[in-house]
């Protein structure tokens, strides 16, 4: 054991009740609360972010094919699926493409009125991320050259018009004629997923039935919806696929779809870097308080210690590690209680949202361990960087002086 670490055992310690281990019980206090919302405030955010975006890409894929063209309408237009795009929508890193239709109606029951979008999904889609989501009943099964009766509706429409599964429900179109055209469906199953701009409006339905609607032949789709591998950038996968594809057509991705719920996640890392600024600043000054404290009141001890021929760099040593304690110390209790109430918010659901606010229904938790790592460790360096200041006053204490301070 070296002289310093000898001598920081010696004089300091939290379990004496005199000022400097109020002070030091204090900085433990602080440091630890400082850390635990830290960690809670970034397994939030990117539990949000991760969370939301999974939403959205399962709704909408993370790239869909249109026509291009100017029309406002929620009813694209339509354009041919053949063997020529499929040949040029050959990539490695596409593992799926869906065709799909939309098909703007109105859900007419005896009391109740609703406007929807019919989504016609074709015998291949992948219903995953609606199976996961499902909350009654189950998915339908459709079958490439008929038409299926069957859809599957949100929790909030079926709500709204009080359907249950298994009821019979008529669904009105508009021609471009201005005449209307009634279709009856079946609901075949509800599902939530907690977006509301899409559980207020999307009703799942076969494909061929917007066909028919629409008067398009079996070939002709409404949009194609791309699924990537994991790990392949999205923005550089829809780049290849742009200028793969005719003129004609144009490749979006879901972030360009819904820019206003991405603008939105994006608010929340500004919302972290200021939670973090401000409570690395509430505990740096508290730990240099501290420091500062602890030097006033061993000021006779500093003095003892250069008259007894300890040098400056010795004496900042003594106090920089016992600083350094202190600072493991709270570091450690936060990380216990910040990643302790992380896994109980995970694992419990504890604390709950407004899915209309929030599109979430608890508030999401995930533990990224290189961000903790990286966080304690930047955390812990630039607070030792901060410690260093306070020491400076350690060189101008004269022994002559100091050893008669009390």
């Amino acid at each position: 054991m070296n002289a310093s670490t000898f001598v920081s055992k010696r004089i300091f310690s939290l379990s004496k009740e005199n000022l400097s281990s109020t002070v030091m019980r204090i900085a433990v206090a602080s440091v630890a609360l400082g850390i635990a919302i830290m960690l809670i405030s970034i397994a939030i955010v990117i539990g949000f972010k991760n969370q939301i975006r999974d939403k959205v890409i399962g709704f909408v894929s993370p790239i869909h094919i249109e026509s291009l063209n100017q029309n406002e309408s929620i009813e694209e237009m339509p354009f041919l699926y053949d063997s020529v795009l499929k040949a040029r929508l050959d990539h490695p890193f596409i593992t799926a493409v869906h065709a799909t239709a939309n098909k703007a109606g109105i859900i007419k029951t005896e009391n109740e009125i609703q406007a929807v979008i019919l989504k016609g999904v074709d015998a291949e889609y992948d219903w995953d991320y609606i199976r996961e989501n499902l909350v009654e009943g189950e998915i339908p099964q459709f079958i490439e050259n008929e038409r299926s009766n069957d859809i599957v509706l949100s929790r909030n429409i079926s709500k709204k018009m009080q359907l249950n599964v298994g009821d019979a429900v008529r669904v009105w179109f508009v021609d471009t004629d201005m005449k209307a055209r009634g279709r009856k469906f079946n609901v075949k199953g509800i599902y939530e997923t907690g977006l509301t701009e899409c559980d207020e409006r999307f009703v799942y339905c076969d494909l061929n039935q917007v066909r028919r609607l629409n008067g398009w032949s079996d070939d002709q789709v409404g949009r194609l919806e791309i699924n990537i591998k994991e790990g392949v950038e999205i923005p550089d996968a829809n780049r290849l696929i742009y200028f793969s594809i005719p003129p004609e057509l144009v490749s979006y991705t879901a972030m360009e779809s819904y820019p206003q719920i991405f603008d939105w996640l994006e608010l929340q890392d500004m919302n972290v870097v200021i939670i973090i600024a401000l409570m690395l600043l509430v505990a740096g000054i508290t730990i240099i308080s501290m420091l500062l404290i602890i030097i006033l009141e061993k000021t006779s001890t500093i003095g003892l210690l250069k008259s007894m021929g300890a040098s400056n760099g010795l004496i900042r040593k003594i106090f920089l590690k016992r600083s350094g304690t202190i600072l493991l110390i709270g570091m450690l209790i936060g990380n216990i209680v910040g990643i302790g109430l992380c896994l109980i918010q995970k694992y419990t659901n504890v604390i709950s949202l407004s899915p209309e606010s929030y599109y979430l229904s608890s508030v999401p938790i995930e533990m990224n361990w290189w961000y903790i790592i990286m966080l304690n460790i930047g955390t812990l360096l630039l607070w030792i960087l901060m410690l260093l200041l306070p020491t400076m006053l350690i060189n101008n204490i004269r022994p002559s002086k100091s050893i008669k301070f009390e």
